[in-house]
């Protein structure tokens, strides 16, 4: 009987310890994601940093009106309905009515209104609202935004990007750029904020456990920064992270999902067109045919892209013009157009009034996600440069750096790199027009030397008949291309792998996240699972949720334990 009564405590002593991992896993299970750069800003709309990432950084905690799938159909979140009255140039949007601030706060129309007002009167990068008259909370749950004049991008520019403040949180801060109170980061979003180190440049998120979808599928999202992120990921340390391509088939027979992203980044020439003799459409045209496009993409992604449209918007979307003008490499072609701007070929090197033409090219390594990658950009761009007669002196420099050089307008020309090219045309608008007000954006060429491209951009932002603003995006493009406030360069296919154990499934979004980010990491994956007999989208349900729980490996120890109880119970009644 008593080696009977050890073996049952044995049993339970090996069952607790196997038991304990197990509830602690069903319990609390995290994502974690590699990341380069680390620091992006603090995840509050105002203080992320202008570019993708920032935004994805603060995505997960800040919801906006509408969203995109990964098709790109835009789906309810805040608003579950909608409707455009074009006899009123309005929108009207019906909210959800269970929605919360994570403060426990409800999610109402006036949240919404107010965003609006606080966002034209402290202009929010990311959001253009000067064709917004006003907003109005028609109920609790309706709210109606009148615009001034028609505004083609709206769902995806604004219904889709602008994320909502709490009113009776930001109603009291005068500066949103110095807002850094914890209050900055109560939003209504799938995830809560827990922890932003700008040092270590990790980010810490948890599950928003009466989020109006459902909870999450995860309990933790955490960033990590990490300098190789390839590493990181075979080493079980992160579960998302974006690896060099030709690592793709190594990493698939290690039982990780690769994806391959569409060309929605281009790298890109920057210009200063303020400065002789940039400021020549001439002399842009010849930098074009002295740019050999397919070097880059052998040389610095060794294959794994391909050359870029001079248009802007990227040649796989939807709205890429079939006619934007090419500039095919032509050395000789680019050698007499400089000398038509007066200039003379002394030993090898283009001179005018005894001056050598030589520029200062300022190179950022920004790469996948806005993290540092090493290229040869640079490299190539000073040999091919100085095969016409152009002299460069190359700068590497952080991207930062680079970005705040350009919005300074102090470099000559820079290489540096974008998404935001696959969504709206909008995208084409932002990267020529500095929207008065608003924060200056690092890949924004703010020129307005063209009358008629104003004129075009101006017409695809306010035509609202889809034919009609189909035939103003195609000739805007092909003027932009004629113009060349920036050269596009290339646009590299990117890819990440994840562990799909970890129980999301990652995607790339058809266009881009939001107005255009091309990074899959759309919170949708794991607020939401793909049913995999029609490839849509459904809303997880709390019994697929914990399905699951019946599989799990304490399963044949329980059974054990239980045999090993019943059969101590039924001695113990045998005894006299």
């Amino acid at each position: 009987m008593t080696n009977i009564k050890n073996t049952l405590i044995i049993s339970f002593i090996v069952f607790s310890f196997i038991l304990t991992p197990v509830i602690g896993a069903v319990a609390e299970n995290e994502i974690r994601i590699a990341d380069k750069t680390g620091d992006w800003g603090h995840p509050s709309p105002y203080l992320a940093y202008g570019r993708g990432p920032g935004y994805l950084r603060m995505h997960f905690i800040f919801d906006t009106l509408v969203w995109k799938d990964e098709t790109s159909d835009f789906i309810p979140l805040l608003a579950e309905d909608w409707e455009y009255i074009p006899e009123e140039e309005a929108y009207i949007f019906n909210l959800v009515k269970n929605a919360k601030w994570h403060d426990g706060e409800p999610v109402t129309s006036n949240d919404v209104a107010f965003t609006i007002d606080y966002m034209k009167e402290h202009p929010y990068g990311w959001v253009v609202l000067d064709s917004v008259d006003r907003a109005e909370a028609v109920n609790d749950h309706t709210v109606k935004i009148y615009m001034s004049s028609p505004y083609a991008p709206f769902i995806e520019d604004i219904g889709g990007t602008m994320p909502i403040l709490p009113e009776h949180i930001w109603k009291d801060v005068e500066n949103p750029i110095d807002y850094v109170e914890s209050d900055a980061f109560i939003g209504c979003g799938p995830f809560k904020y827990v922890d932003f180190s700008k040092e270590h440049g990790t980010y810490q998120y948890e599950a928003f456990d009466e989020y109006y979808l459902g909870k999450p599928n995860i309990d933790q999202l955490i960033y990590v920064k990490t300098g190789d992120t390839q590493m990181a990921l075979q080493l079980g340390e992160v579960d998302l992270a974006s690896i060099k391509p030709e690592m793709a088939e190594t990493f698939t027979e290690e039982g990780f999902v690769v994806i391959a992203g569409m060309h929605y980044w281009n790298k890109k020439l920057m210009i200063n067109h303020n400065n002789e003799p940039l400021d020549s459409v001439v002399f842009r045209q010849a930098l074009a045919y002295a740019i050999d496009q397919d070097e880059f993409v052998d040389k610095s992604l060794r294959g794994y892209g391909k050359p870029a449209s001079y248009g802007l918007i990227s040649s796989e979307s939807k709205w890429a013009s079939p006619n934007v003008p090419e500039y095919p490499y032509d050395p000789d072609k680019a050698k007499e157009m400089i000398k038509s701007l007066g200039y003379e070929l002394n030993d090898g090197v283009f001179t005018k009034d005894g001056e050598p033409l030589k520029f200062l090219v300022l190179v950022s390594m920004i790469g996948t996600g806005g993290q540092s990658m090493p290229d040869r950009d640079g490299e190539i761009l000073k040999n091919q440069l100085e095969r016409v007669g152009i002299e460069v002196d190359l700068i590497s420099l952080e991207t930062k750096i680079v970005d705040q050089k350009v919005i300074n307008w102090d470099f000559d020309l820079a290489i540096s790199g974008h998404g935001l090219i696959g969504g709206d045309p909008k995208s084409l608008y932002d990267g020529v027009i500095q929207t008065p007000n608003s924060k200056p954006s690092p890949f924004t060429a703010r020129y307005d030397k063209c009358d008629e491209l104003n004129s075009l951009l101006d017409d695809l932002m306010h035509e609202m008949d889809p034919i009609k603003r189909q035939e103003v995006v195609f000739e805007a493009q092909n003027v932009y291309a004629r113009e060349l406030p920036a050269i596009s360069l290339y646009y590299p296919t990117w890819y990440y792998a994840y562990n799909p154990d970890a129980g999301i499934d990652w995607f790339y979004t058809t266009g881009g996240i939001a107005k255009g980010i091309p990074i899959p990491q759309n919170k949708i994956a794991m607020i939401r699972s793909i049913a995999p007999e029609d490839g849509g989208i459904e809303q997880k349900t709390p019994m697929q949720a914990t399905d699951n729980a019946q599989d799990t490996p304490m399963m044949p120890f329980l059974g054990v334990f239980a045999i090993l109880a019943a059969f101590y119970i039924k001695r113990s009644k045998r005894k006299p």
